[in-house]
């Protein structure tokens, strides 16, 4: 047996500070019927930290306290009983050294360990010996170590490797939890977590997935996070690029070819030109190149590590500056649609394109224009006036270009037997035919009014009344005589509408064999009054 505890003093065990208090208040409270319970504080426990098992709602009458580890009342597993009376306390087979019993009936356990997890059983001895007990379970939690990650194969090639990360080190009662580039770990089907969510596993591992990798582990007493990690990822070398991307240089100019390739780890670099193997560098430059200089140039790359090689090829072509062209025409002075032209540019420059330029412009071919297969020919049958004007042809290559000097072609319009020419010719049958639709439309006019005229006056005639004659009867009225017949011979009333007949004039034109048969004669129509 050892005495109890003495009471708190300033500056040493606080949770007698505590418990002084709750002995305090459980005097004063009146008397209750509530269950008798315990409290865990802190609920969760940390090793090598104290917990306190305070005992609520004590039942009066009460002559002692004892306490047992496990889950049953044994006297073997008893920690230790505490009597009131003679505030002693008594060790049992259980005790530690680490356990102590206060006044209230509460157990302090000091610096708990994992292996003091389990179920505990505080009992109240009353004096009728109807003793109260009471159960709670003390966990004991580790304080968890900074996690850190391993892994199976930290150099995977790409599309080759898989990979399986851990998550150190492995503690009971522990819960992982995986972060990708600060995220969560995303739905994928290269992506596998084992059951505890300890080790990730990465399928058909890609360059994307360098990472970094970070893993938490918690339980309920602490919380630890990695440091990051990557993979170095072994990939490529992918197909190769050569910049810039010129392909056409002139004589003189520096040739400077750079070559890139993705890979890791970087890709070693050689050059072949036209075949023959030149320098094992990524950059090759020749200055002031001729066109001896044109060919193939291959850039060959390749990944010591994965094995792999790639290769591009640029052909390059030193072309010469062009030369001023010849321009020659068949004709420079031709008659509208009586000549054709021939203009044909000359050049002794090879790889050429031609264009042809007709005032100072791109030339737009017409139904009556052709051009050789070369180009180097142009064909205008018929000429037209249109066609007059400035040519020109211009040579280029993919380096330079040069016009030919101007030829003028001078375009005469063609005239008939009469001087005019067959545009004038054409304006003046258009002028007539013109007239003589005017001229029948008035015609068609003036007929019609007249024949309106002329059959109202002959209704006028027909509804005239008779003349009459006065005369004097016996019963003095009067008789009208009968009307005298018309003479034949008579003169026609004014009033009469006067016939009219139709008649013609011919005017002739001379023919124009370019426009075809010319109409030989007009019609005029005129009135003609009796």
């Amino acid at each position: 047996m050892e005495p109890p505890s003495a009471p708190a003093r300033p500056g040493r065990d606080p949770w007698q500070g505590l418990l002084l208090a709750v002995s305090l208040l459980t005097f004063w409270n009146p008397p209750t019927t509530a269950q008798l319970t315990l409290e865990l504080v802190p609920s969760s426990a940390a090793e090598g930290k104290d917990v306190l098992f305070l005992v609520h709602n004590l039942p009066e009458n009460r002559v002692g306290y004892a306490w047992y580890r496990g889950g049953t009342v044994d006297s073997n597993n008893q920690i230790a009983s505490y009597v009131i009376a003679s505030q002693v306390i008594i060790h049992g087979p259980a005790y530690s050294g680490r356990e102590t019993i206060y006044h209230n009936g509460s157990l302090l356990f000091k610096n708990v360990n994992q292996q003091d997890t389990g179920y505990y059983i505080g009992q109240v001895i009353k004096t009728d010996l109807q003793n109260v007990i009471t159960t709670a379970q003390l966990r004991v939690y580790p304080e968890l170590p900074k996690p850190n990650i391993t892994t199976n194969n930290s150099d995977p090639v790409e599309h080759k490797d898989p990979v399986v990360l851990t998550c150190e080190p492995e503690t009971p009662n522990t819960t992982y939890l995986w972060l990708i580039n600060s995220q969560s770990v995303p739905d994928s089907a290269r992506l596998e977590l084992s059951k505890d969510n300890r080790t990730l596993t990465l399928l058909r591992v890609t360059r994307n997935d360098i990472g970094p990798y970070e893993c938490e582990s918690r339980n309920p007493v602490s919380a630890g996070r990695s440091d990051p990690f990557y993979l170095n990822v072994l990939y490529g070398p992918e197909a190769p690029t050569i910049s810039p991307s010129d392909t056409h240089y002139r004589p003189g100019a520096n040739l400077s070819l750079s070559c890139h390739a993705a890979s890791n780890p970087p890709a070693q670099y050689s050059w072949l030109i036209n075949g023959r193997p030149k320098l094992s560098t990524q950059e090759i430059i020749i200055p002031n190149i001729t066109a001896n200089d044109s060919g193939s140039y291959t850039c060959l790359v390749h990944n010591s590590v994965t094995g792999l090689k790639s290769s591009t090829v640029r052909t390059i072509t030193v072309s010469e500056l062009v030369r001023e062209p010849s321009l020659l025409a068949s004709k420079t002075t031709v008659t509208e649609y009586k000549d054709l032209v021939f203009l044909t540019c000359l050049t002794n420059d090879t790889g050429i394109s031609i264009r042809w330029v007709f005032s100072d412009q791109s030339l737009w071919l017409m139904e009556r224009m052709n051009l050789s297969q070369d180009s180097s020919t142009l064909t205008i049958d018929p000429v037209r006036v249109g066609d007059a004007g400035d040519y020109q042809c211009e040579v280029s290559n993919p380096v330079s270009s040069n016009k030919s000097a101007r030829i003028t072609l001078d375009v005469i319009a063609e005239k008939n037997s009469t001087g005019r020419s067959r545009w004038t010719i054409t304006g003046i049958v258009i002028g007539v035919l013109v007239g003589v639709v005017l001229a029948a439309i008035l015609g068609c006019f003036l007929f019609l009014k007249s024949t309106r005229r002329a059959s109202d006056r002959h209704d006028l005639r027909e509804h005239r009344p008779p003349a009459s004659t006065p005369g004097h009867g016996p019963s003095g009225t009067t008789t009208a005589s009968p009307a005298p017949l018309p003479d034949p011979r008579a003169a026609v009333p004014i009033y009469q509408p006067p016939p009219h007949t139709w008649a013609s004039s011919s005017q002739s034109f001379p023919e124009d064999p370019g426009m075809g048969a010319a109409p030989r004669s007009i019609l005029t129509p005129y009135m003609v009054t009796y």
